[in-house]
């Protein structure tokens, strides 16, 4: 899928500025399906305007700029649904706190057992945020591919309290008062 097809499957959701596309798709709930960066949305908006997938409207609004407001066409709908039909690509996981893992034996124990909260932290806001959607949307479906995002997070977070101090005990022992005075 890519990041036309994103942007129709929030239109699909209903009509939505170019603003609200790129907020949803780069930190909202449809950041979790497909890497879009804000320079790309625009131009595939546009694209989808010519080629009738989309059409626009511009909305006034008092003492702001002016908007622009997409909704997504018959053809659009139908074109979005023919791509559900195509080969779906592999998923993408990339991590930099692997990366740091990965070098925890040139690095301090201390700094390790840092990163390790940090990144249980960021865990547990996100399953928050994933249980906060939860509660928020009630389709079957919706649900369904949620408690999907919730237990791939749950069970990172459990592998990382569970085998935390294997980790920590790869990285270099913490320099000793003495020695950091050195």
């Amino acid at each position: 899928m890519n990041v036309r097809n994103l942007c129709l499957a929030i239109l699909h959701d209903g009509e939505t500025t170019g603003y609200q596309i790129r907020k949803s798709s780069t930190e909202g709930e449809y950041a979790y399906f497909v890497d879009a960066s804000y320079g790309s949305i625009y131009p595939a908006l546009a694209r989808l305007e010519n080629d009738k997938l989309v059409t626009s409207r511009v909305e006034q609004q008092e003492g702001r700029p002016a908007k622009k407001v997409y909704s997504i066409t018959e053809l659009g709908r139908e074109t979005f649904h023919q791509s559900l039909f195509e080969m779906l690509d592999d998923d993408v996981f990339r991590s930099e706190f692997l990366l740091f893992a990965r070098f925890a034996p040139q690095l301090p124990a201390s700094l390790v057992e840092q990163r390790i909260n940090e990144r249980i932290e960021k865990l547990d806001a996100e399953l928050e945020q994933l249980n906060k959607v939860k509660s928020e949307r009630h389709a079957p479906s919706d649900q369904w591919v949620v408690k999907y995002g919730i237990a791939c997070l749950s069970a990172a977070r459990t592998h990382l309290l569970s085998r935390m101090d294997e980790l920590i005990a790869l990285a270099k022992p913490d320099p000793t008062s003495s020695q950091a005075a050195e």
